[in-house]
């Protein structure tokens, strides 16, 4: 079974235990991944959530770096790294990809790893029923 990549928002959703942003499934395959230790957060949602923190648009129910740090271990997280053959791949995607630039590395280090990207975003389930990229509808 695929390993699992969370969007940023599901990122948060999850950690932060958000009522009825994840249905009882969604969480299963999650728990489930984690606990098999393939559950994978890349390195552009730290920065996303950092962003977003700054801003004021997000709330953490601890400081930003504790909140990282104690859901990248707690939680049991493999943290992705962005490297070349991502970077590359964000490049390239086929079809029509997402404009965003996060959401872009976050699709290519789905298809770089052959991971099912947890995901609220409709334009990346589109793409994902395009067939370009795993995705697991959140």
């Amino acid at each position: 079974m695929p390993g699992l990549l969370l969007d940023t928002h599901i990122w948060l959703w999850y950690m932060e235990g958000v009522n009825g942003a994840l249905s009882p499934a969604v969480i299963a395959e999650i728990d489930a991944a984690r606990t098999e230790h393939r559950l994978f957060v890349s390195a552009i949602s730290v920065w996303e959530i950092g962003m977003q923190f700054a801003k004021g648009r997000i709330t953490l129910s601890s400081p930003l770096i504790h909140w990282v740090r104690e859901s990248l271990t707690g939680a049991s997280l493999r943290l992705q790294p962005l490297d070349v053959e991502i970077a590359l791949e964000s490049t390239l995607l086929p079809g029509n990809p997402h404009g965003d630039p996060a959401d872009r590395f976050l699709v290519a280090t789905a298809r770089v790893l052959n991971l099912r990207l947890v995901t609220h975003d409709q334009k990346i389930i589109d793409y994902g029923k395009a067939g370009y990229v795993q995705v697991l509808p959140a």
